[in-house]
């Protein structure tokens, strides 16, 4: 079964952590080992794993892609190839570890939607894959 987790970004550009969305469909489902896949079905976002302790850390990233790929000089016409450029930059998809019913994350690590051209509504599939030894 695929989940849809479906998100409201406010902002052209932000990092909301839906570590605990994940989290939360381990539990409800009980799964004790396995693995869970995140992909965002979108040109202009996409998923990462970053630190999730200094939340400075968040707007750092939006900054230094906003300087790596200013919104200028671009052809295509609708205004966005920045926000194209800055989800191939973070990708579409994560793949995660779940050990004893947990996501097996390094001790700063956080999962992230990473909206590009935003606000909008988005969505973000989430497929989980137990074990079948558990």
């Amino acid at each position: 079964m695929v989940h849809k987790l479906t998100l409201s970004t406010h902002t052209r550009m932000c990092f909301i952590d839906i570590t605990q969305n994940i989290q939360t469909l381990i539990n409800d489902n009980q799964i004790k080992s396995g693995a869970v896949l995140i992909f965002v079905p979108h040109t202009t976002a996409g998923v990462t794993i970053n630190e999730n302790g200094d939340p400075d850390v968040r707007t750092d990233l939006t900054t230094a892609l906003s300087r790596a790929v200013p919104n200028r000089d671009f052809r295509h016409y609708e205004g966005n190839s920045d926000a194209h450029t800055k989800a191939l930059l973070t990708g579409s998809s994560v793949s995660l570890i779940i050990e004893d019913g947990r996501l097996l994350l390094g001790t700063w690590q956080s999962v992230y939607f990473a909206e590009f051209d935003g606000p909008r509504t988005r969505k973000v599939y989430i497929k989980i894959l137990e074990d079948s030894l558990t």
